[in-house]
């Protein structure tokens, strides 16, 4: 084994570590979704509602079919929800908060690249013991499905597009449409008056020709940087470098925009473990970079020169 594939190999089992995803065996569709339905402030001794509900919620994920296409069981997307219900209002009324990860295989290793680390605080649902979970994409039914649907078809549109340019487009438009039916209830997180930061905004960010340079970041950052990585590292750094540069165009157009504070979310470490390997001018052109793009995760980025 040559010097440069021992090291490679190294780096990406180092990369491994530094962000192991939680496994799941679970059966699927097109995803692999683990789901955990959290109750730590609810004072009832009988919590089998939530149990079930957890349950439910991981059949609906998992078990229906969102896109057209046919998977195979190691192609699933890997993905997870932790729901944290903080107060029960009534009797099938719940405040809660949703988080969602999910991440993608990179070719010829054991590494899962994260593409989704985002914690929705906008929740709120109703759902009795039992309950069917149906789901109409042309009409919404409740807003617990159409929450979980919306988040199938990000996972589903950004891994899409990680594999190919704009290959994510039927899905986040499929997401539209359920932020577009969603203006009539009177749940939060889908109007654009509510907040920056929510489901409406999210979406449009991503279909906002605006947006379009982060778009393809996702493609080549992965599919050219990171699936390339086995066979060349240096040039995969090189090549991940190149697809970040453009996001300054669209820091400077729209600062603080939602999709990229989403896209770091899930970015940061794996980049900060990434350049901590990579040459002294690559640590100052990307420390550089990140720094002025995005700022909220300055302290991590500045550790890339120490490498530590």
């Amino acid at each position: 084994m040559s010097l440069k594939k021992s090291s490679t190999q190294f780096f990406l089992a180092f990369l491994a570590y530094c962000l192991l995803p939680t496994a799941n065996f679970s059966s699927a569709q097109e995803l692999n979704c683990q789901v955990s339905v959290l109750t730590p402030q609810i004072q009832e001794s009988n919590k089998t509602i939530f149990e079930t509900l957890q349950n439910q919620i991981r059949d609906f994920m998992n078990n229906r079919k969102w896109t057209g296409d046919n998977f195979e069981s190691n192609e699933r997307i890997e993905c997870s929800m932790i729901i944290n219900v903080t107060e029960r209002v009534s009797t099938d009324e719940f405040k809660a908060t949703i988080q969602i990860q999910s991440r993608r295989p990179v070719y010829k290793t054991s590494y899962n690249s994260p593409m989704i680390n985002h914690q929705d605080n906008d929740f709120n649902f109703r759902y009795v013991q039992d309950q069917v979970l149906d789901f109409d994409e042309n009409s919404i039914g409740t807003n617990l499905t159409a929450t979980l649907a919306y988040y199938a078809y990000m996972i589903i549109g950004l891994d899409y597009d990680s594999y190919s340019a704009d290959g994510g487009t039927p899905y986040f438009l499929k997401a539209q449409t359920i932020v577009n039916n969603a203006q009539s209830i009177g749940d939060r997180g889908w109007k654009a008056f509510e907040s920056q930061r929510n489901r409406y905004w999210l979406v449009e960010n991503i279909l906002n020709v605006q947006f379009r340079p982060m778009r393809n970041c996702l493609y080549k950052y992965h599919r050219l940087g990171f699936d390339k990585m086995n066979d060349n590292v240096i040039e995969s750094r090189v090549t991940i470098l190149d697809a970040l540069r453009p996001l300054k165009n669209v820091y400077n157009d729209r600062p603080n925009s939602f999709f990229m504070q989403f896209f770091f979310n899930a970015k940061a470490d794996e980049l900060v473990n990434l350049y901590q390997q990579g040459t002294p001018d690559e640590k100052t052109q990307v420390t550089l970079l990140l720094s002025q793009i995005d700022p909220g995760n300055i302290a991590k980025y500045n550790t890339i020169a120490s490498g530590k």
